[in-house]
Formats: structure tokens, sequence, C-alpha cells
């Protein structure tokens, strides 16, 4: 089933299949599943308790987790006499501005994870946890449904509740729908399959070695955006995720950053006029292209970045939390950045107008 309760900007959802019984119903065990807590990190300096809560019935039971300063996540959990304690140093860089906080249990094989991820810096720390205890059914319930019993930092975007272990690493960024060039004229993302081939302008015909997907909510780093044509000359609307990020070149971009080409993230875009926020849906099935050199590939005329995954094929461990677990190793290549310069959100405006002008 995945995705059973989700909470943040508004939205306060549970899964009537899961949650439609009365209370009772929902003191069951959930042996395994997956917690997504997404936060802006603060600047002062100051403990973020990301999600907290307690219950003395039917048992004893907590949960909380916290970010401290300096770089540290702090997650307790207990049912009865059973407690887990667990930290997880992620590092602080007052660069970064959102973290992602993902921790997975499997109660039955005595297995925990949580892991710190950084969607605009391409970053995770993972790290196993002592055995932990199931939670109840009631306390997902309660964490959505009774605000008033939970403690969460306003800085909190959304947090999200899944009966899965969802996958940590690099996500995919497009709708299904989003057009890519192959040498047969365009195709949406969604029908390519491994051995397909798609165009670039920097390396010709290059083959497609997977395509990833994933359903999310839509919500924090996962709300579409949609890129609005003729901007950055798009011959149609495309919908991606906020940190999808376009290839760009051309004479306004040598004329004012002094570069061939340059990085811009969808979310810095996001103006009202070069992009907007798409609202409306609860959740969203993104796709992303996994090419041998982290080629872009066309979509609408515009140049987008594909999948990167760095030297995660020298850590199986990671690979195994990941999309990539069901891409056959051999097919799983190694990448480099090609080193341009991500532009910030006013850079990328400038840009815009500049090149709408």
């Amino acid at each position: 089933m995945s995705w059973i309760a989700v909470s943040g900007e508004g939205a306060s959802w549970v899964c009537p299949d899961r949650f439609g019984g009365m209370a009772h119903d929902r003191d069951i065990l959930m042996p395994r599943g997956s917690i997504v807590i997404e936060t802006r990190l603060n600047s002062d300096a100051r403990p973020q308790t990301l999600l907290a809560y307690e219950r003395v019935h039917p048992w004893k039971g907590a949960l909380s987790v916290r970010a401290m300063p300096g770089g540290e996540i702090v997650l307790e959990l207990s049912q009865g006499d059973d407690v887990v304690h667990s930290v997880l140093q992620h590092g602080h860089d007052e660069r970064t501005d959102v973290l992602r906080v993902t921790f997975s249990w499997d109660s039955e094989a005595r297995w925990g994870r949580i892991t710190a991820e950084r969607p605009d810096a391409d970053t995770m720390v993972v790290q196993d946890t002592p055995p932990p205890p199931p939670l109840l059914l009631e306390d997902i319930y309660s964490l959505v449904r009774r605000p008033q019993l939970v403690e969460k930092d306003k800085d909190v975007v959304f947090f999200a509740v899944s009966d899965a272990i969802e996958p940590v690493g690099p996500m995919p960024t497009l709708v299904g729908q989003v057009p890519v060039l192959t040498s047969q004229g365009y195709r949406p993302i969604s029908t390519l399959r491994c051995g397909d081939t798609v165009e670039t302008r920097s390396r010709g015909i290059v083959p497609v070695l997977a395509r990833v997907t994933r359903r999310v909510p839509a919500l924090g780093s996962f709300q579409p955006v949609r890129l609005r044509a003729p901007y950055f000359g798009l011959h149609r609307d495309l919908v991606v995720a906020p940190y999808q990020r376009l290839v760009i070149g051309g004479a306004e971009v040598e004329y004012i950053f002094g570069r061939e080409e340059v990085l811009i993230p969808a979310i810095s875009l996001v103006n009202g006029f070069a992009a907007v926020y798409q609202q409306g849906a609860q959740m969203i099935r993104y796709h992303q292209l996994l090419l041998p050199g982290h080629e872009p590939f066309l979509s609408a005329e515009a140049e987008l970045e594909s999948l990167y995954v760095g030297r995660m094929r020298r850590r199986k461990d990671l690979i195994r939390h990941s999309l990539l677990s069901e891409v056959p190793g051999n097919l799983i290549p190694e990448h480099a950045r090609a080193g341009l310069k991500v532009l910030r959100p006013f850079e990328a405006i400038t840009l815009a107008e500049a090149r709408a002008a």
C-alpha cells in the first residue's frame, strides 16, 4: 500500500482503508514502515523538535525525532519497556536549507535505519539503529489527526508515513508525460526502458541504462513545479520536481555569468511567470533516466539533467536502500559532476528576465 498518512502545508490525510474503523481497531502493531520528515534548517543554533509524541494507553509509548545544533539527528522510540536511542551525525552546512529525515523499521527482522538527505546537494548519510519496536497504528493516526498531542517545530514542512521501507538516495524528478527526445522522436519518459536511446547535445545518442520511478507525497521537495513555455526555449510546459535542474547556455549566460553553461533548479524559477508551483495533487509519481555519463537529455527543446548517482556503485550498502537496488550492478555507472555553476534564485530570475526581454 505504501503511503498511509500525510501531514503538512495544509494537508492532513490518513488512508481510509487503513484508518476507517473504530479507535480500538487501530490498536494494532505496525511491524514495518517508514516516517519521512522534511524540515527547513534554522540558522539560530537551537534544537528543533521535528516530531514528538507520547501516549499511555494501551501501554506507554513515545516517539521523538530532533535536529540538534552542530548537525545531529536524535531518534528516541519506546514501546513499554523497549527503548531505542540513536544519533545520526549528518554534518552542518549553513548553505543547506532543506533536510529530509527518513526513519524506517522492520521489527520482525530486528532492523532499523535513519537517513538524512539534502535534496539540494545530492548528499545523504545513512545509519542503522538498534532493533526498533513496532509502532502502533493509533500512533500514526494521532500524529496526523490530533496535532494538539504532537510537538512539532514550525520549520517542519511535512511528514508522511508509509507501511513500506521507503527508498532513499537519488530521486526521480519528472512526471510521466514529460517528453524525451529519442532516436525515434519525442516519447513520454514513462515509456522508456533499458536499451532505448535518447538524444543529447553533448554526446549524441546515448543508451538508457534504467528508468527509476517513485510515488511520493506532493509536498516540500516533491511538490510539482510547472516550468512555463516559452522561457528558456521550452516549446511546451513541463512539470518537474523542485530540484530538477535545467542546463542553460547561450549569449546571455556568457554575458551575465562568464560561463558557457549553468544549472538552474526548477525551484529557483518559481516567481509567477517562468515557473509556478502546481497545486491540487495529494500524491505524484516521478520518473528519471539513468544514463552512462550523467548526460543531460533534450525535452521540449530544453536540456534536463539526468539522474546523478556519483560513486554509489562502490557502496553496495547504499544501493541496497535506494531505487537502484533493482538495477543490475553491471549497469550502474560512476558519474562525475560537470562542475557547472548552480544558479541561486535571484540569479535564475535575472537570467529568465534577460532571456524574456
